[in-house]
């Protein structure tokens, strides 16, 4: 059940360049672009949404971001303090005074709640709005959004900038729903996305050699094929030959040719260069893109004041508060959904190392876009940030509020390999007022 394999986005479930290359054919960006664009052709959902998810992975600290408690005990409140937002009665944490001046863009829900304190399990929660099984692999919400919305403008629709080695990828529906995944960090004067370009030791006539030795070799037993899967294996590297060549695909993972000033506005850190190159994704077409910045990097056991302030805290302001105002100026912002989570929160008591646990039972996500109305909080949680106060929000609904805001039908059934049922958002409920 733990091994890498039952999780989706690992390599095996993820084709790049090198895997194609050692079965002798073209390999590009070779992740299941067959399926995606066999969908541009005509099937893909008119919707022009798409989403953003940035992942606080860790569990980051709801008193120390969007729900302060300052008049809770002082083991509960922490060292910070609240400060005004651009809207009247909002108040979150000092150390994210940019986001404070975008709060009219974003609604706080402070009531939402999980079923697990285990990082592994509640990464998987997240990304997917299942609990792990061990007898079935639930797909990520990338890879649904992919398989429901389709491609845009020739590029994937799912692209995954993410350290995620788990809970990203298509489960049960296959590898054609796979993500383009991002390995390098964006903010590397050195960034590049391999799997664009040819590899230096070869060129494009050599690649048609080996297609075409491939075909050759494939002849005898392309006649006993009664699935078609060899026809759509060429039909894959075909299109896949076509995207390596594509300008526009290019065009929106050149990050370097953003001005310098609104890169630094963004932050030259993985989230901020991460935020930055979603942005470009959107526009040029990506329906889903993840942004992670490092594995558990908000788990804050120990010395969690200091790496807030000094740290996390700031990296996360200048990120999403200039991708809040670049997708506002841009006019993207009202079909594209962004939203930020952990996968779960951190305990109300500090602990004896300045640290926060883990904390499932409340904490706080943010939404904006895609027809979320800002400027607002949804539900609370009790006095000491423990418990859900009013309008409690579970995973579920979670899952089917993002499904909704993207136009697909939270309540829609797939159906595994082995015939059996699953709803989208697994009877979650979205929620619509007050936050559309």
């Amino acid at each position: 059940m733990r091994g890498r394999g039952y999780y989706g986005a690992t390599p095996r479930s993820t084709w790049g360049r090198r895997e194609i290359l050692r079965v002798g054919a073209l390999g590009p960006l070779g992740l299941g672009l067959g399926n995606f664009l066999r969908l541009s052709a005509g099937q893909a959902n008119a919707s022009d949404k798409s989403c953003i998810m940035i992942v606080l992975d860790g569990g980051a600290p709801q008193h120390e971001t969007f729900d302060m408690k300052p008049q809770a005990p002082a083991d509960v409140k922490g060292l910070f303090r609240p400060i005004p937002t651009n809207v009247s009665g909002i108040e979150i944490c000092e150390h994210l005074p940019l986001t404070a001046r975008q709060a009219d863009k974003y609604a706080i829900l402070r009531s939402v709640y999980g079923d697990t304190a285990i990082h592994f399990t509640g990464v998987y929660y997240l990304m997917t709005g299942f609990m792990p099984l061990q007898s079935v692999d639930f797909p990520s919400r990338g890879s649904v959004v992919a398989k429901e919305l389709g491609p845009r403008n020739g590029l994937p629709p799912y692209v995954l900038n993410a350290t995620l080695d788990h809970a990203a990828g298509p489960g049960f529906l296959g590898s054609g729903f796979s993500p383009f995944w991002v390995r390098s960090d964006p903010s590397s004067p050195k960034f590049q996305i391999e799997d664009l370009e040819v590899p230096v030791d070869m060129d494009w006539s050599q690649i048609s050699d080996r297609r075409w030795l491939v075909k050759k070799l494939d002849a005898t037993f392309r006649e006993r094929d009664t699935k078609g899967l060899f026809e759509d294996r060429e039909q894959f590297f075909q299109e896949a030959e076509t995207i390596i060549q594509s300008p526009a695909v290019k065009n929106a993972f050149d990050i370097a040719s953003e001005p310098e000033r609104l890169r630094n506005r963004y932050g030259r850190t993985p989230i901020g260069q991460g935020c930055l190159l979603a942005r470009r994704l959107v526009e040029g077409g990506v329906r889903f893109v993840t942004v992670n910045a490092a594995r558990a990097i908000w788990d804050t056991h120990s010395d969690n004041f200091n790496r807030c302030k000094d740290v996390l805290l700031p990296e996360f302001d200048a990120a999403f508060a200039t991708l809040m105002d670049d997708l506002h100026q841009r006019g993207l912002l009202q079909s594209t959904l962004v939203v930020v989570s952990g996968e779960f929160g951190r305990t109300p008591k500090v602990n004896p190392n300045a640290g926060r646990d883990h904390w499932p039972s409340v904490f706080s996500v943010l939404l904006a876009g895609a027809g979320v109305r800002g400027g607002q909080v949804y539900g609370s949680s009790d006095s000491v940030g423990g418990e859900p106060k009013d309008n409690p929000m579970s995973m579920e609904d979670l899952s089917a509020t993002i499904y909704d805001r993207l136009g697909i039908d939270p309540d829609k059934e797939y159906y595994t390999p082995a015939e059996r049922p699953v709803r989208l958002a697994n009877r979650g409920k979205p929620v619509r007022d007050p936050l559309v």
